[in-house]
Parts: C-alpha cells; structure tokens; sequence
C-alpha cells in the first residue's frame, strides 16, 4: 500500500500494532495451533484427544517453548531493577505481569461457541432471545457527536486525556491477527464482508450514511495466545505483548531486543540514541525508525517528496498523533537529563548504572503521577480512597497482570473525553498563525509536523491551555473518532467506537448486566431500571430499542453511559473496575516506588514532590507552566514560570554515593550480597 502510495486506515492500524519479534513468534505459534486444531475438529471428535496428542501439537506448533516459565536469577542485579520484559517481578509467579502473556480473566469468556466464535458472529445468534444490533448502529445511535457540539470540563486539562492514553501504552498492547487473509479462503481481510478468521467485518446497516459507499469497516481479530484452543474446556484468549507494570516500558521497551536497539551505546553515561538528522531547536527529537525501503513512510506528508519518517521508541504507537509524540520526546530528554545529572554525583558509575538508575526513577515518576494526581481526578477523592486504600506494601499473592476486561473495555472511557481538535500554542499560549489549530484526523501519524512546524512546544502548550471534553448522554464521541478516524489517502476512515464495541465481542467479554453484578451493584432488567442508574431515560430507551434487554447491552457503551461520581469523570462501574485493576498493579509489584528497599527514605521524600509541569520546564522551550498540568488553567496569566517554588527541581543528591575505592566496593559487594540473600 506504501508503495502503490494508497495507504488505507487498515494499513495505519496494522501499523500502530507492530509487535516485537518474540510476540511475533508466539502468535505465529498460536494461530497455528488454532487453525490444527480447528481441521482436527472438524475431523475427529476432539474430545477423542488424549494429553499426549495435546503435548505434541503444543510441541509442533511451537507453543511449548512459549509456555515455559523463565530461570529467575537470584543477584543483587535482579533486586535492585526490575526486568525489562517485567519477568522475574514475583519470584513463585515468574510470568505474572511479564510482556507476552494472556489477560487474566475476572470472569470467564462468553463467546458464541466454547472454543472462542465472537459474539455477534453469527447475526441470527440470539442471547436473552434477543440477537446483538451491528456496533457501527450502536456507534451511530449512542456515541456519535458533531464537533462542535460539545462541552469543555471545567477543571481538568486536555493534557490529563493525553496521560490516561500514555499510561494505556505503558500497559496494554494486544496484536491483531498476523495473518491478512482468511485461512480456509484465502480472503483478504481489507477486501472481504464475510466472516472468516482472522477477518469480523464490522457490517455497515442499511440506515448508515455510508451504506451504499461501504458495505463494511475491515476488522482483524485480535492474536491467540498459545494457552488457547487445545481442549475443550480452554477457551481462545488474547495477548498482551508489553509488561503490565507502570515501568515507563513506552519509553524504554518490553523487549531486551528493543531496549538495547533504543540506547547510545557509545555514550559513557547510558544515554537513550537521539534523531541524528534533526533537532528542536538544539533539544533533542526521538531516533527514526530504520527504513527498509524508500517509499514505507506512514509518517511522513502524503503527495510530497519531502519526507519524514516514523520515531522508534518503546513502543509502536507512538506516532499515533501529535500528543503521543510529544510525551514520547518529553521522557526521552528526561532520561538522558538525569543520566547526565546522575553523572556529576557518580562519576565513578558505570553506564549501565547510571541508565538503569534513571529507568528507575523515570518509573517511580509515573507511578506517582499516575496514583497521586490522575486516578484522584478520574475516580474522584472520596472513590479513590475507598477504593485504592493507602499502601501496604508488596503482596506476592496480588497478580498484577491485565485483566481482559481493563484493555478491551475498562480503560478505553477517555475516549469519550477526546477533544476534536489539536491546539498548537506559540511562546506566551497565544494562537500561532503558522501553526493553526488541527483537525484531529489531522495530526494522526504525523510525526513531519513535529519536525517541520515547530517542535513538540506549541503542542504541549495546547494540551496545558485546553481543556478536556465533558461526556455526556447526549456528547460521548467526536465524529473525528467515529468518522473520520484513521483516515488516509485510500480506503474509507475507521470508526473508533465501532471498534471498541466489536473488540469486547471478539474477547467474549460478558455484558454490561454480568459486570454490574460482579462489582456488587444493581442489575437493571427493564428500561425504567435501566433509566434510573444511567439517569437517563431518553438513552436507556435507546438501549432498550437497539439491544432489546440491558442484559445484552456491550460493557464498554454501557459503563461509559453511566453518570461519574462525585468529583470523578467515571461512573460506579469503571470506578470498580479501574480501581481494582490499578490497586493489583500497585500491591503485586515488588518493584513498587514505596516499597521498603526500593528506594531510600530520604529518595522517596525527594520524589513526591515531581511534577509534569518540572518535567516540561527542564526538557523544552517552555517557560510558564501551570503548578498542576492535569488541572484547567483558564487563561495565560495563571501560569507560573518555571522558577516558582510551586515548581521545584527534583533533588538527586540522595543519589550520591561516594566513590570509596576497591577494597570498600569489595566490602559493600560483600554486605550487598548478604542483604540480596537475606531478603531473597
């Protein structure tokens, strides 16, 4: 498609999917189990299976050597940082939270058949006696908002939206089907409306504008893991290819591949590589990713020959839009700010040191921002104390890996919180008539316009300046995500909430009913019920007319349609299903920023004063910031400059530790190796 210069928004999500090698060789294995597995059972009955047969196909496949748990070193190296591919972190349960495992389930799959057939595959399929409306109808009926008939939230910043999407990045990231064609036909899943896997066509209903124009939106089905599809009692279950820590693993990977390929190998102070052909204006811009043919630029200006590739960083969504990029940059300067920092303390330290030191402050920096300054925000004070009690410290029976049901529906609400256009701001948050306001549409893989106009500056301004959208009944989706999304050269746009509505089917995950009841709250079985807890009447009819029982509404359109908690931009559902999640993330990391040992009294009090607006005034051209980033600032002159005490510098002189010569590092190897041993 690249080079036929007839990108399709298929091809730009395909894109934004890319996976690492080693989660390319498990899903490569997987599929193949499935599809053996598949013609078995057509052929044979498969309860007819014995474990041997089970054993050899997983050995055949592939799948063995993806199953198998990894050797945990016992070493001061491993107690002191946490591994990039997040294995090891629980030493009984070395895969828990680790890149390229299954989601954990809350509650178990309901797919169309017991071996993992997506609900909604079949559309004469009935459930409570009602079949499921197409999700594009669902989109056009509930979500579906006209830009300019939206309202702003009064408190919180367009920049809290981006941080909610940057933390989703840090733990979230499941691969689509490898294969682009169907495996029985040989159906190209760009081309074909029929349901085939890996192809479930999002159909488009004869009510759509653009029915007539497009008879469906192409949809691969998410990748099977290799714990899938072998016996009767096991269902399908998806991947998630990067670690589920809050580890930063966005800036610094979830490969060892990729870490390393990310790094300045030739710098004394373990630096992160920098782009060599361009700069922000002396500040440093992300490497390129490396181009393996002339024409295979996404990223770059359509209809010009002047091009501008893709950034390589941790992970592959990063070009995604302007606000991504610009928080890729921002953390990638502040990695190489504290290494150099780090550098004038502990000269003596090694460039491994000096890199792994700076990955672990730049992880404890988003656990904070994320617990202490997004969650209260998005839970509300009051949910979130309830919710996610004060730290107690590690517990090695808490498994922090992702629940299905957080990647897939739970942590997807900011989408509905999404502005429908990117404000570009010059020096002073003044309108920049060389760089206007953009289309959101606009700034979707467009990396040449960092380059090319002005930096990631005006695009930070506009995220501290503007504020987020206020979802509502009638304001849930801006019709740049459910019209326009993705939308390129060739090819029809993607509609956003469409998607999200057809992935929860593709994950069997159970309704909105199921999930009420798991968290302990009321269960509607009619419309007036229904009404009371979204109170809405008009939209709980409009369920009621697509879905026929609130039973069978979708979870994500459903938590999303709830009214948020006091001081909170969620309702009691998510407020469940966030907390809950979050809370494993935090209680099941032995790396966890509090916790005794990982770092020092005296560090952990230095730490608890960092700040997104610090982070902007030390890594760009900004001058004024406001004392809270997540929090709307309603005009220039209530920011600060940056040499206000509300904006402190981060203190690393905890970090100094004397260079005392040979004998005494032999002394403190020998007292280090004891502690690791004791507390191993």
């Amino acid at each position: 498609s690249l080079s036929e210069d007839a990108l399709r928004p298929s091809d730009l999500l395909a894109q934004f999917k890319q996976t690492e090698a080693k989660t390319r060789t498990q899903i490569r294995a997987a599929e193949l189990l499935d599809n053996t597995v598949e013609l078995i059972r057509e052929m044979v009955y498969t309860h007819a299976m014995v474990e041997g047969d089970v054993e050899n196909l997983l050995q055949v496949t592939g799948c063995s050597a993806e199953l198998q748990n990894p050797s945990c070193q016992s070493d001061c190296l491993s107690e002191r940082y946490r591994s990039i591919t997040g294995e090891c972190n629980n030493r009984q349960q070395p895969r828990w939270g680790a890149a390229n495992i299954p989601y954990s389930r809350w509650l178990p799959p309901e797919y169309e058949d017991v071996w993992g057939t997506p609900r909604g595959w079949d559309p004469e399929h009935t459930y409570h006696n009602v079949s499921l409306p197409p999700v594009r109808l669902v989109s056009q009926e509930v979500l579906f908002t006209h830009n300019d008939n939206i309202s702003l939230d009064s408190t919180l910043s367009h920049l809290l939206v981006e941080w909610g999407q940057w933390i989703d990045h840090d733990m979230v990231l499941t691969p689509q089907s490898p294969s682009t064609a169907a495996f029985r036909t040989g159906a190209d899943c760009t081309h074909t409306c029929s349901r085939d896997i890996p192809c479930f066509p999002i159909q488009i209903p004869p009510s759509d504008p653009r029915h007539g124009v497009q008879s469906c939106m192409p949809f691969f089905r998410s990748a099977p893991s290799c714990s899938s599809g072998v016996l009767p009692h096991r269902h399908r279950e998806q991947l998630n290819a990067i670690t589920s820590f809050v580890d930063a693993s966005m800036v610094y990977g979830s490969t060892t591949s990729l870490a390393s390929a990310l790094r300045n190998h030739s710098s004394p102070l373990g630096s992160m590589a920098l782009n060599s052909q361009h700069s922000d204006h002396e500040l440093a811009y992300l490497p390129f990713l490396p181009r393996q043919q002339a024409h295979s630029d996404p990223c770059g200006p359509r209809n010009s020959t002047n091009t501008t590739s893709c950034f390589q960083a941790g992970d592959s969504r990063a070009n995604e839009h302007l606000g991504m990029i610009a928080l890729h940059t921002l953390f990638l300067r502040e990695h190489n700010r504290l290494v150099k920092e780090l550098h004038l303390l502990n000269p003596h330290w090694s460039p491994d040191s000096l890199y792994q030191e700076a990955r672990k402050i730049i992880g404890a920096v988003h656990q904070i921002l994320t617990w202490e300054y997004y969650l209260p925000r998005v839970l509300g004070e009051s949910t979130m104390s309830l919710l996610v009690p004060p730290y107690k410290g590690y517990d090695p029976e808490v498994d922090p890996s992702i629940a299905n049901v957080f990647a897939t529906a739970a942590f997807r609400f900011a989408h509905v919180t999404v502005q429908p256009v990117v404000a570009r701001l010059g020096p002073g948050y003044t309108a920049n008539s060389q760089h206007p306001l953009l289309p959101l549409h606009h700034s979707l893989f467009a990396s040449w316009r960092v380059v090319q106009e002005g930096g990631i500056d005006p695009v930070l301004r506009g995220l501290l300046l503007s504020p987020a959208k206020l979802q509502t009944p009638g304001q849930m989706m801006v019709e740049e995500l459910t019209e326009r999304l993705f939308q390129a050269q060739g090819g029809m746009p993607l509609d956003l909430g469409a998607l999200n509505l057809q992935r929860g089917r593709d994950h069997g995950l159970p309704g909105y009913s199921s999930w009420r009841r798991f968290c302990g709250l009321s269960v509607p079985n009619s419309t007036a019920e229904l009404g009371e807890i979204l109170g809405n009447v008009t939209l709980a009819h409009k369920f009621q007319l697509l879905y026929g029982t609130p039973h069978n509404i979708d979870l994500w359109v459903g938590a999303i349609s709830e009214p948020a908690l006091p001081k909170g931009r969620v309702g009691p559902l998510l407020s469940c299903l966030l907390a809950r999640q979050f809370r494993a993330l935090r209680d099941g990391d032995r790396f966890w920023w509090e916790r005794d040992g990982v770092f020092t009294s005296t560090q952990k009090r230095h730490l608890h004063a960092v700040s997104l607006s610090r982070i902007i005034c030390d890594n760009t051209h900004i001058t004024l910031v406001p004392a809270d980033a997540f929090s709307r600032t309603e005009s220039p002159e209530d920011m600060l400059p940056c040499s206000h005490p509300l904006i402190p510098h981060l203190d690393l002189s905890p970090w100094k530790e004397p260079d005392t010569g040979e004998d005494r590092r032999l002394l403190r190897g020998i007292i280090g190796f004891v502690f690791c041993s004791f507390f191993h």
